[in-house]
């Protein structure tokens, strides 16, 4: 028989037959759960899945905040042969309905928190046959007709269920992509590309060891925190600390203290307000920190440099995407380069081109896509969209790069948020970088805007740092213009500057430059 390909067999049988069983695998507030207790309630799960009749590669739905539940029940079904499909929790009653009808889900876990809004919707689904709800801290909900409480699905399983037998390339689970333009898009990704992720990026860049507590900020829905969190610190036996609630500042720095994770994974927007907070210093609250990385977006090169000044650990910026699943391209951390996403991650391989598909010559910018062994296997009843992005071996990225002389990558923009400027294409992001090294801005984003005689030219939207000097509107606009000029350029100043409470963004801190361009005609 050949080996099994299931990724349940790898990421928690194998750790428990190493003898990793009573090692601690998460830890949430209220709750700790072991590799043993994993592998038994992983088995629960997907005995109650098959009793319940859920058939192998129909799709159970997962919208669950970040707590012991979700890894159970992602293993547990991937453990049966069923596909889970892990939801954005932040999207509307209504975003969530779309994803359920989309995925044809049979079944939906779902937090007891996130459960209220969302009954009207799910009266609406005919195919989805069981919803299994559960408490954060692991009570018995409240339900009504029809609902089955976690603790009690679990039950009725028992603990000693191997997994089921698959390929590698069979698909395991889906994400769906964060919609910021549009409604979100199912993400069909195979075993193997949980273990491709884990080999590269995990062991090569983040250098994940068995010793690590992990707490990513980034949630278990989003690709990104799906490895942090979970991929990488099973991979080795690690611990991951898990937070449901939202990650304001506040928040993340308490858990920073009473966690002292070694490992913590952010996005630009959250360490941006991690610096502007009073209590930041260092290790941010952990006396263990030794590693920090970022993703979402690409990270301003002034709150990395700040970041490593105050906290005194560097930052990791990287480029990964829900196609691809995680990181395929990083800085690392004996090789940083603040103000680019650094490096191909060793087994991968990244190409810029321009519209005609031609690679670009260093300093000349172009689309870049990428190859690897984590690309998804397409998206789900979107063929055309599929075909546009999975292109034989190589996967579009839709941003916008150039290849530095010294082989680093720098981010430039998305292919359909640049803009030229007099004739000359100009990067949203380096004028938005420019924009955050000034001491009173805490987040910015640009836009292309007509002027009077329709000529495209940069529109900023600024969010100004809690410590900001009080001034003038006009007077602080011709300063941030004139900063932004002796930065990158004279051309490349917003004619046009909003100061903002917030930018719009999405559930995994995209800014969603689309609905500023609304806001700006």
């Amino acid at each position: 028989m050949q080996p099994n390909g299931n990724a349940a067999a790898y990421f928690v049988d194998r750790l428990t037959e190493a003898g990793r069983g009573d090692a601690t695998a998460f830890i949430d507030p209220s709750r700790s759960l072991t590799y043993s207790g994993l592998r038994a309630a992983s088995s629960r799960f997907a005995i109650a899945l098959r009793d319940a009749g859920i058939a192998r590669e129909r799709r159970i739905a997962l919208v669950l905040l970040d707590t012991i539940d979700f890894p159970i029940a992602f293993w547990g079904a991937l453990r049966a042969g069923v596909v889970p499909v892990p939801v954005n929790t932040l999207l509307t009653p209504e975003q969530t309905g779309y994803v359920l009808a989309d995925s044809r889900a049979e079944a939906l876990v779902i937090s007891a928190p996130l459960l209220r809004g969302l009954r009207s919707v799910l009266a609406d689904l005919p195919q989805l046959r069981r919803i299994i709800v559960a408490a954060p801290n692991g009570s018995t909900p409240e339900l009504i007709k029809g609902e089955t409480g976690f603790a009690d699905f679990l039950a009725a399983g028992q603990d000693t269920m191997p997994p089921a037998q698959a390929s590698p390339d069979e698909v395991a689970f889906w994400l769906y992509s964060s919609g910021s333009t549009g409604q979100p898009k199912g993400v069909k990704h195979v075993h193997s590309s949980l273990l491709a992720t884990a080999e590269t990026y995990g062991a090569q860049v983040l250098g994940i060891r068995p010793d690590d507590l992990v707490f990513s900020a980034a949630k278990l829905f989003f690709a990104y925190g799906l490895g942090n969190a979970m991929t990488f610190p099973m991979s080795v036996g690690a611990a991951a600390v898990l937070l449901p609630d939202r990650p304001t500042p506040e928040v993340v720095l308490a858990t920073m203290r009473t966690a002292q994770p070694t490992i913590f994974g952010g996005v630009p927007t959250l360490f941006a307000s991690l610096l502007a907070h009073p209590l930041i210093g260092p290790g941010a609250g952990s006396d263990r920190l030794r590693r920090c990385i970022s993703a979402g977006e690409a990270l301003p090169e002034a709150v990395g440099q700040r970041w490593r000044e105050i906290v005194g650990t560097d930052i990791l910026d990287g480029l990964g995407s829900t196609e691809m699943l995680h990181i395929f391209l990083s800085n690392r951390p004996d090789d940083v380069h603040y103000g680019t996403s650094g490096r191909p991650v060793t087994g991968y391989e990244v190409e810029i081109v321009d519209d005609a598909g031609a690679p670009v010559p260093d300093g000349d910018s172009g689309e870049l896509l990428v190859r690897g062994p984590s690309a998804a296997d397409g998206y789900w009843n979107q063929r055309d969209k599929t075909r546009r992005t999975f292109q034989g071996e190589w996967t579009r990225t839709g941003d916008t790069y150039v290849r530095n002389a010294d082989g680093t990558y720098r981010y430039c923009g998305r292919a359909d948020d640049m803009m030229k400027v007099g004739g000359i294409w100009v990067s949203p992001f380096e004028v938005e970088a420019a924009l955050i090294s000034h001491a009173a801005v805490l987040e910015a984003a640009v836009v292309g805007h007509p002027d009077e005689l329709g000529l495209i030219k940069p529109r900023a939207f600024v969010v100004l740092h809690p410590s900001a000097v009080e001034t003038p509107h006009n007077a602080l606009h011709e300063q941030l213009k004139a900063h932004v000029q002796a930065k990158v350029g004279v051309w490349k100043y917003p004619r046009w500057i909003d100061v903002v409470e917030s930018l719009p963004k999405t559930a995994t801190g995209k800014i969603q430059r689309y609905k500023l361009r609304l806001l700006a005609k």
